[in-house]
């Protein structure tokens, strides 16, 4: 095994207690305050987040591009894969899509915007953004050209693409979506909702899409209170809410309900009465747990395997982003010597 294999195995041995503890407390605290039967209408959220999913006939070249970007998204290869098996009994609770993952190096993605936007409220959403940081290595600027993420205020909810997805998306399109969003939106839905979408930016998926959470969900309950309060035909709530993860795609057990990435759902449409909370804010084992898998500090990372086939956003054949193209883009963000290594290691033709 790698020195950096062995480091990653020895820092998630020493954390993996201490971060599966939080989440316990967290949980079993979050579970007390609202008791079965308790209202909790307060939980409503006008406007849930949609993942969004690239069409099939990119899937391929996404998983291409992820390996080129970071070795160890290729299958089973990879200290995390084998971690997440076997080597810790309580690991780390926020679930990671191993496919997407941007790697252990440290990066700045670029940010532009679809629409003109005040410099106050850009300069908000980067902050946003940028909280992720605090224990992570991957970090969000500002470009006056097209950015790698790209931001929409525009009609359609919430919404983000998965990680190294975004280099696959047209660059006249959007990669994220905050309907909306303005200087006058309340300050915690600047907390709530743009450091979600910054999550799946990183490659971090729904939470509440795990399976001991979605076994809690009544889909006779659920497919109503879907369709009336965010218009989610059966299809819509069957993939975004009540399709577990396959545990083989992700990292990290026991589920955690109180993360930034688990949506709030009432009691109302759960077998047991009792609310799924979800997150507010960046919790304390989500900042464990990004701080891990993006460390300031340089390690190994982890690997992936085939997701399922859904269908996605579609666009136009002709408007496929092309690999020479992506990485004319992505090697702008990298840094150091790892650039280097990537065009010393990869062919970046198709």
């Amino acid at each position: 095994m790698a020195k950096t294999e062995k480091q990653l195995l020895e820092a998630l041995k020493k954390i993996a207690e201490i971060a599966s503890s939080i989440t316990n407390d967290e949980n079993a605290s979050a579970e007390k305050s609202t008791p079965a039967g308790q209202d909790d209408s307060h939980l409503h959220s006008d406007v849930s987040c949609s993942i969004k999913n690239l069409p099939k006939r990119l899937r391929e070249k996404a998983a291409n591009t992820a390996v080129q970007i970071n070795p160890v998204n290729a299958p089973n290869i990879g200290p995390l894969a084998e971690l997440a098996d076997d080597n810790i009994a309580s690991p780390l609770s926020l679930t990671l899509l191993t496919s997407k993952y941007w790697g252990p190096y440290p990066r700045k993605l670029t940010v532009s915007f679809m629409e003109k936007q005040p410099a106050a409220l850009r300069a908000k959403i980067l902050n946003h953004m940028n909280a992720w940081t605090k224990t992570e290595c991957i970090s969000f600027v500002e470009t006056n050209q097209t950015g790698q993420v790209r931001i929409s205020t525009g009609p359609g909810g919430y919404w983000s693409y998965l990680g190294t997805d975004i280099l696959h998306i047209p660059a006249n399109r959007p990669t994220m979506n905050l309907e909306r969003f303005s200087l006058s939106t309340p300050d915690s839905e600047f907390v709530r909702v743009v450091r979600h979408e910054t999550g799946h930016t990183l490659g971090f998926t729904h939470e509440h899409m795990r399976k001991e959470l979605v076994q809690r969900i009544d889909p006779k309950k659920a497919y109503p209170y879907f369709l009336q309060t965010q218009g989610w035909n059966k299809q819509m709530v069957d993939q975004q809410v009540l399709t577990p993860l396959d545990a083989k795609t992700i990292m990290g057990t026991p589920a955690d309900q109180t993360s930034i990435m688990c949506y709030q759902l009432p009691g109302s449409i759960t077998f047991d009465g009792k609310p799924i909370l979800g997150g507010k804010d960046i919790n304390a084992t989500d900042y464990t747990f990004a701080g891990l898998i993006y460390p300031k500090t340089t390690l190994s990372s982890p690997a992936r395997e085939e997701e399922k086939e859904e269908e996605g956003e579609d666009w136009k054949e002709s408007e496929d982003v092309e690999v020479n193209e992506i990485f004319d883009i992505a090697d702008q963000s990298l840094s150091g010597n790892y650039g280097a290594s990537i065009h010393s290691k990869f062919d970046h033709s198709n």
